[in-house]
């Protein structure tokens, strides 16, 4: 069960990054959360050195939000030749987040618990609809390939035919 508040404020995050955006495409968020405790600055300051240096160079039509819970990124999809394109640079800026917390925990962030990579977004109807695609602990391999096909595999899904426009 979703809570409601938490539900218009994401709502209303995504609504206002879509109407910011230009050309026909979707708004999603990609979300990695700590599946307990906290992932951001305060526990994780050596995990942040390495994500900050990444965003530097951020992907094109994205947005990072922090949250307690960890980064989600806001991604305006384009929608070229019928199809929706999932931008290499994304890929790769989840990845190194992933990465970012195993080697920050190797440095000494705390806690150690696993993330978990969740695909969500406010359909047409604006209805709430949500995917939890991967769990990765921090000793476990970071597969970009496996993010890349789960990323993909769960945008077709949420972004189906049934979406006005696509």
């Amino acid at each position: 069960m979703v809570d409601e508040r938490w539900l218009a404020g994401f709502r209303h995050t995504v609504g206002d990054f879509q109407r910011r955006q230009t050309g026909k495409g979707r708004a999603v968020s990609i979300k990695v959360r700590v599946e307990s405790g906290c992932f951001h600055r305060e526990h994780s300051p050596e995990a942040y050195k390495i994500i900050d240096a990444r965003l530097r160079r951020p992907p094109e039509h994205a947005e990072i939000v922090e949250h307690e819970s960890g980064p989600e990124l806001l991604l305006y999809l384009a929608v070229t030749a019928g199809a929706l394109s999932l931008a290499k640079s994304v890929v790769e800026l989840v990845t190194e987040i992933f990465k970012a917390r195993s080697a920050g925990i190797k440095k000494g962030d705390h806690p150690r618990d696993p993330l978990v990579l969740i695909v969500r977004r406010v359909d047409e109807k604006n209805e709430y609809r949500e995917d939890v695609i991967l769990r990765i602990g921090h000793t476990d391999k970071v597969d970009p390939g496996a993010i890349e096909e789960a990323l993909n595999d769960s945008i077709r899904e949420l972004l189906d035919k049934r979406d006005e426009g696509i």
